[in-house]
């Protein structure tokens, strides 16, 4: 059973969003994400200051399997990077949701975020592609 913490809210491209008390937006990839990619070997994170759309490729994490683009869930201003992952991209295997996050954000609209799918529809969504 996968991993899906109820708070944060969830693309269709496996990424999710968590809403900061400050307004930011902290963004990573799903436990399934991160399940089907096997481990980890190279994280690409996005520069700060570079403004994104919802739906673009903004970093890039690879394994022993595959490479695969990490999408902005919403739109705005990535503020934050997480440098880390560059000599341990394992802590996206590891921690996917907390120390394994990719980037922080500064939305162009807070209202995008609630616009994501929640727990239980990510949950149904995961479902419904492995059938």
């Amino acid at each position: 059973m996968a991993n899906i913490p109820t708070e944060l809210r969830y693309a269709k491209t496996h990424e999710w969003a968590r809403l900061e008390d400050d307004g930011t937006v902290v963004v990573g990839i799903s436990d399934t994400a991160q399940s089907a990619l096997g481990d980890l070997v190279f994280v690409e994170v996005p520069e700060a200051g570079t403004e994104v759309a919802s739906g673009d490729a903004c970093a890039i994490v690879e394994s022993v399997k595959a490479a695969s683009d990490v999408y902005s869930p919403i739109a705005g201003e990535i503020i934050a990077a997480n440098e880390a992952l560059g000599d341990a991209p394992e802590m996206i295997n590891q921690d996917p949701y907390g120390d394994g996050w990719i980037m922080r954000m500064k939305p162009a609209d807070a209202g995008e975020i609630g616009e994501m799918m929640d727990a239980e529809a990510y949950e149904a969504f995961l479902e419904e592609e492995e059938s």
